[in-house]
């Protein structure tokens, strides 16, 4: 697991600074706006979304509400996570971020049905596709593409990690569950976004697909279907013309809308933004129609990584975004390509290099990337099967225990045939994919950490309604002790430090207690401060229950959650 260090913390500080100085937005968010307050007090403009008045390349993205957080912030809405200076007010912990750890069952789905080979290549991957626990069934649940961007096909898990490939009713003795509008076309479907939608008032439209398919002219269009199941799908509920095919779709659940993160060319490959409650709406009446209701977003910046291959190497540019609501905020994976070009792909038979990199959002809109690393690579490792162009799952991770699952697809290197046993190669250049999964701990994005002489945190002003303090924590030689402080930052009792019982361990759900509750300071402006020796600190919360229910999204779910939020925390 790789950590970013305080000298590169350092210089990224200096690099956002140096971004804000340089670059004026239009319609910042000064002064006093008549906009939407969202969940965690952050206040939206009355222009929204916002258009910036910036290269895509030469700054980065100003994230305006950690600029000028909320006086006070509520925090009934999930796990706090530690990846910002939103929630801070002073500390003297030291911020690391840490990356993804590689299963090593990878890769857990592989082609080997005739179907998933064919078209000079082999497929068994999600580009972007959908990775669900469906708590009806209780199985995990992969949408991924079967054959060189063909059709959709369903596996199904008992753990998340064997996968089984049921014969459906679709296409006879197969797992597929989707045919494009154009199944003669060389490639009848590029992306696919599936989306089980937990808020669907209609049950038959419980599953959501969203798919870059071709069949609009000579130009590539965004279907829209709904299923009850996952398996049965209506045909083209609406289709409508788009920039570019990498385009996905993503729930924003806290604002309740449907994202379009579209593929352009904005100083190379970048992301338009748009975005609507109705999600047949979003595409019915998409940017191409009406271009006021999108805006330029976000594109690859130029302290983004570049290839390790420097004759190979082209400055970076963003492949896709995916984003998924973890917990408290939007986590999004920005797909870096760093080259080479597709005609020297084809020429030298190489892969595309794509990496995914993590962002944070606490708005829906603004992107925090404070670490720039690798969370998953390729390798470009000839005999790997994730050897380029690796690429993220629309629906972020799913919560499985004390553990996150993120799954991701990478392809092998053209030519070498790595599960094609009859040919022993493939022809192209763009195919050869698998499916992987990567694991991170449970909020385990970054933590606050402490050394033996120990450290303090002190939150901003926050307003809860619960009554039970609990935290991520791993303190197995050292322990955790918190306090309440008031406005003007006197500790309250009988909430101090002295009453606090020590929490020690390594935790993923960890009680903190005083002899009260919280319920005393319920509902009023407080700060947490936390005092921690020899441990890292994940995230905190406040719950309405014992058992430390965090009201927060779980992304794609997991076992135990029969919705889209943790309303069950740890059983006592």
């Amino acid at each position: 697991m790789e950590v970013l260090s305080r000298t590169d913390q350092t210089q990224m500080n200096a690099l956002r600074k140096l971004a804000i100085f340089f670059v004026a937005p239009i319609g910042f968010w000064g002064g006093a706006h008549a906009g939407e307050t969202l969940y965690n007090g952050i206040v939206l403009p009355d222009q929204w979304p916002p258009a910036y008045d910036r290269h895509p390349k030469q700054s980065q993205m100003l994230v305006p509400y950690l600029e000028n957080p909320p006086a006070v912030i509520p925090i009934d809405v999930g796990r706090q996570l530690l990846v910002d200076d939103f929630l801070i007010e002073s500390t003297t912990l030291q911020r690391t971020f840490h990356t993804a750890e590689y299963h090593p069952a990878n890769p857990v789905i592989r082609p080997d049905k005739p179907w998933e080979f064919g078209s000079g290549g082999w497929f068994a991957a999600p580009f972007s596709g959908g990775a669900w626990y469906d708590s009806s069934d209780q199985l995990f649940k992969m949408w991924y593409t079967g054959g060189y961007l063909h059709w959709s096909c369903l596996a199904t898990s008992k753990d998340g990690i064997a996968w089984d490939k049921p014969a459906f009713d679709i296409k006879n003795g197969t797992n597929v569950v989707i045919r494009p509008i154009d199944p003669k076309a060389t490639r009848s479907v590029d992306t696919t976004s599936v989306w089980l939608d937990h808020d669907a008032k209609n049950p038959s439209e419980r599953f959501k697909y969203f798919g870059t398919e071709s069949g609009h002219t000579d130009r590539w269009a965004m279907v829209y279907r709904t299923s009850p199941d996952g398996i049965h799908w209506t045909d083209a509920l609406t289709k409508e013309r788009i920039h570019g095919d990498r385009t996905t779709v993503f729930y924003n659940p806290f604002r309740k809308v449907w994202v379009l993160s579209e593929r352009i060319s904005w100083g190379g490959r970048a992301r338009r933004y748009s975005e609507h409650a109705d999600p047949k709406k979003l595409i019915d009446e998409g940017v191409l129609r009406d271009p006021k209701k999108g805006v330029n977003w976000i594109a690859g910046e130029m302290i983004d990584p570049r290839n390790p291959v420097e004759e190979l190497g082209r400055k970076p540019e963003l492949y896709n975004l995916d984003a998924a609501p973890y917990e408290s905020l939007m986590i999004g994976a920005f797909t870096i390509w760093t080259g080479p070009s597709n005609d020297e792909c084809g020429k030298q038979s190489l892969q595309k290099r794509n990496d995914i990199l993590l962002g944070f959002s606490r708005d829906g809109f603004h992107w925090d990337r404070p670490d720039r690393r690798h969370f998953i690579s390729s390798t470009w490792d000839k005999k790997n099967w994730r050897y380029g162009n690796v690429q993220s799952v629309a629906t972020g991770c799913l919560v499985v225990g004390d553990k996150l699952y993120f799954y991701f697809s990478g392809r092998s290197k053209p030519g070498l045939g790595m599960y094609d046993t009859e040919t022993k190669k493939t022809e192209g250049w763009d195919k050869d994919a698998a499916t992987g999964l990567a694991i991170l701990r449970r909020d385990g994005f970054a933590s606050m950490d402490a050394g033996k002489r120990g450290g303090t945190l002190t939150t901003r002003p926050l307003s809860f309604k619960g009554s039970h303090l609990f935290v991520n924590l791993d303190s197995t030689e050292g322990e955790l002790r918190a306090e309440v402080l008031d406005e003007e930052g006197k500790v309250i009792a009988p909430f101090t430090k002295e009453n606090c019982e020590p929490v020690v361990g390594d935790q993923t759900h960890a009680a903190v207690r005083w002899q009260d509750d919280l319920s005393k300071v319920s509902g009023q402006p407080v700060r947490f401060r936390f005092h921690l020796k020899n441990g890292d600190l994940y995230a905190f919360w406040v719950s309405p229950t014992a058992s430390g229910a965090s009201n927060g999204y779980v992304s794609g779910g997991g076992p135990g959650f029969a919705g889209p939020t943790d309303t069950v925390g740890r059983p006592q």
